[in-house]
């Protein structure tokens, strides 16, 4: 991979991105560039991995074959009508903003261009991200396995038709908000029960941890997987079905809806 990769912002996820990028040796500290109004993101991100910064985003679209839009939306009109004329012509644009479409930022560039809109959450702080990415017509075969190897260096990725992405945001962008407020419950839980706090946190984010890592390593239905915690007439099934009792499933199912639909609203 020789092109050069910039990030228009520096925030908690592009931070992420460049270090799984120069962590896994996927880009050398050489190739990667990051522009931030402030300094401090900045300074941090080249102390840490030794990539270029500087407060200039025209200097990062002047340089860059793949950047990155990693601001927030509201801030998606004024940095593409700043650096529309500098992009090079065959760049590749990764947003990675809740509610932005590909035909929307086309047109805020005034032409087509090779557009990745993608949706990736915090875990990749920690090296387990997911994101869900699509592509315009545009981007080759190659350049799609581009983006494949270079959102696998922070976690997982899976590509599917753009219609889904805003259910993505509320599937995967904003489910580690849930799983926090879970892990939160059940310690306090445990907390009831006697176990200490601090204990309480690990025996809840480590059997959350395991759970999914069930899922994505046996192949097993989760129903499958919980059948087997499940003994007859026994505790998990009397805590199963009081979960069912106060509507558990049925408020996971609502805030994944209501999280798809204001990703739908953003874009207007």
């Amino acid at each position: 991979m020789n092109q050069k990769i910039g990030f228009i912002g520096c925030g908690n996820m592009a931070k992420a991105m460049i270090g799984g990028m120069v962590e896994s040796k996927f880009a050398s500290p050489d190739q990667v560039y990051a522009s931030n109004r402030s300094l401090p993101n900045l300074e941090e991100v080249h102390q840490k991995y030794g990539v270029q910064v500087t407060q200039d985003n025209l200097e990062v679209a002047k340089k860059c074959e793949i950047l990155f839009l990693a601001v927030k939306p509201k801030f998606y009109p004024a940095v593409i009508e700043q650096i529309k004329d500098s992009v090079h012509e065959n760049a590749m644009i990764i947003m990675i903003a809740a509610g932005q479409t590909i035909e929307q930022n086309e047109q805020r560039f005034g032409k087509r261009m090779k557009m990745v809109r993608s949706m990736p959450n915090t875990p990749s702080l920690v090296g387990e991200g997911m994101t869900g990415v699509s592509i315009n017509d545009l981007i080759t075969e190659e350049e799609t396995r581009l983006i494949q190897s270079l959102f696998e260096c922070f976690g997982r990725v899976e590509f599917l038709s753009e219609d889904l992405m805003d259910a993505v945001s509320g599937v995967s962008g904003a489910s580690p908000a849930y799983g926090y407020m879970f892990i939160e419950a059940l310690a306090d839980g445990a907390v009831q029960q006697g176990i200490p706090r601090k204990q309480a946190y690990v025996f809840a984010a480590q059997a959350l941890l395991g759970a999914a890592k069930m899922v994505l390593e046996t192949d097993l239905h989760p129903g499958e997987l919980k059948d087997q915690v499940c003994s007859p007439g026994g505790a998990t099934i009397e805590a199963v079905a009081k979960l069912e009792e106060t509507g558990f499933r049925s408020s996971v199912i609502q805030a994944v809806h209501a999280c798809t639909e204001k990703s739908k609203r953003m874009r207007k």
